[in-house]
């Protein structure tokens, strides 16, 4: 029998990114991945929304930037059939990073094995069993069946999830009867783009953007010059599997059955197909079985899985190893649940509105449509629903009446002693921090007592929030203010009780 701290069940976006976050707070997680090599399947296209943030408070999101020869795009996001534009912001809240999903996994691999992760790959959970100290999993591998034990086990293992079956947790919600299919092609000789970007090919004229027949939509847009990013709508009662590879010819169909004449495509380099699903898991806990990622919820829209699922992962992480390592406040742990059930329900809130705006096909629809569009040309609206669809708006719910408690910390500009520095690089090393911007001893002398827990610094801001702020190590704001004996409660809270 195999022991570890935690199992990691998928080696995915989100179960990659938790066994690294894990590492950084010294738990040692196992993670165990059905699939005997890694996957190929072009699914997601890039990371957006607040993950990004988060890399760079980590320090590695230049590591991922550098992974991508793809140009970043300009912040312009589709938004269930209208456009989300904010290129005319100077500091947009959402932005992107073209990143195919295998070289996304790739990377996330590479760091959790650098800092002690373990992944074996071929070893499927095929079924598991909880008492009040330990989880066990039977896995079936490539040399036989074999048992692993750990304090913890979270199944990251997809919108198909057996870890929840085997928990059984409810995943209510509602499966839509479209199925989207995504070719990525290179221009073909007899295509031409205009300069408004349609598309002109032998008896065939194509608008950019999105158009709508009675037989479903078809949306044409170019990111690279050269390669044009194609998607397909259609009703379809039957339920798809996503995973499941779609041939050239699926997708050739597709389009003529929408636009009632053949587009020649060029090179392909990616083909995918997905149905849209809106789910959400009862809990996200199920006494030591825990969920994250698409385990946990499924959202109706492109470009937002991505983000919720890693930022999961590193909610779930720092709290998990308190509790792992015996140094968790009561509660701690049911936290996660609490939050990101609510972020879960945030995601879904504004990707079902996407379901609303695109499915309309009657002049309702279409007037729906155009109003969204001009509320969407003010800059409040704008930068409102970017911040949504980013998880940038969340503000976690602490019972706390100052307005940045709870938030994501800003990554305010501190100058020290030792030179200038930043938010994000004072939690590179994922430790919670109590960052002193008045130079007060009172508060400092406090946090003195989590010292082994909490790094205490001091600088000054040029633009300074409050007195103090307690940023917990997934970036969020524990505590804002001035007050001692808050401060105090804040860090018992959240950290444990003081240092004997």
């Amino acid at each position: 029998m195999n022991n570890s701290d935690v199992i990691v069940v998928g080696a995915g976006p989100a179960g990659l990114m938790l066994a690294a976050e894990l590492r950084l707070a010294g738990v040692r997680p196992l993670v165990l991945e059905r699939q005997p090599t890694p996957r190929h399947t072009q699914k997601a296209h890039g990371l957006s929304g607040q993950i990004l943030h988060l890399l760079r408070y980590r320090g590695i999101l230049d590591r991922f930037e550098a992974a991508t020869t793809d140009p970043v795009p300009p912040p312009r996001f589709p938004y269930g059939g209208v456009h989300l534009d904010l290129t005319r912001l100077v500091d947009p809240p959402l932005g992107a990073l073209p990143l195919r999903q295998h070289r996304l996994e790739q990377l996330l691999a590479e760091r959790a094995v650098e800092l002690g992760a373990e992944i074996r790959r071929g070893h499927e959970v095929v079924r598991l069993s909880q008492d009040e100290d330990v989880v066990t999993a039977e896995v079936r591998g490539p040399d036989g069946t074999y048992e692993v034990t750990a304090r913890y086990l979270v199944g990251c293992d997809g919108g198909r999830s057996r870890i929840r079956e085997m928990a059984g947790i409810p995943f209510p919600g509602t499966t839509y009867p479209e199925v989207n299919r995504i070719a990525e092609v290179r221009v073909h000789e007899s295509v031409t783009v205009l300069e408004n970007g349609d598309l002109e090919a032998p008896g065939l004229r194509v608008r950019a953007g999105y158009t709508r027949t009675d037989r479903g939509v078809f949306a044409v847009g170019s990111l690279t010059p050269g390669v044009l990013m194609m998607q397909t709508t259609e009703e379809d009662p039957s339920e798809v599997d996503n995973d499941e590879p779609m041939p050239l010819e699926e997708m050739r169909e597709s389009i003529r059955r929408v636009l009632g004449a053949d587009l020649p495509l060029g090179e392909v380099t990616r083909l995918s197909r997905y149905q849209f699903q809106a789910r959400q898991a009862e809990r996200y806990r199920d006494g030591r079985v825990l969920l994250a990622g698409d385990a946990a919820h499924l959202l109706p829209a492109t470009g937002v899985a991505l983000n919720a699922g890693m930022l999961d992962s590193v909610n779930l992480a720092w709290k998990l190893a308190a509790e792992v390592q015996g140094r968790a406040p009561d509660g701690l742990l049911d936290t996660y649940h609490a939050e990101r059930h609510y972020a879960g329900a945030r995601a879904l809130l504004q990707t079902q509105a996407q379901v609303a705006l695109r499915r309309g096909q009657d002049a309702a629809g279409e007037a729906l449509r155009a109003v969204f569009q001009e509320l969407l040309a003010d800059e409040q609206p704008a930068r409102r629903l970017g911040a949504l669809v980013a998880g940038a708006d969340l503000r976690y719910p602490t019972g706390d009446g100052h307005p940045l408690t709870g938030t994501f910390a800003p990554d305010l500009v501190l100058h020290t002693d030792q030179g200038t520095t930043s938010v994000a690089e004072l939690l590179h090393a994922a430790r919670p921090v109590l960052l002193d911007l008045a130079g007060r001893d009172d508060l400092r002398e406090i946090a003195g007592g989590w010292a082994d827990r909490v790094d205490v610094r001091t600088a000054k801001a040029d633009d300074r929030p409050a007195d103090a702020l307690l940023i917990r190590p997934d970036g969020h704001l524990a505590w804002v203010g001035g007050e001692p004996e808050s401060l105090r409660d804040a860090l018992t809270t959240w950290f444990g009780e003081v240092s004997g």
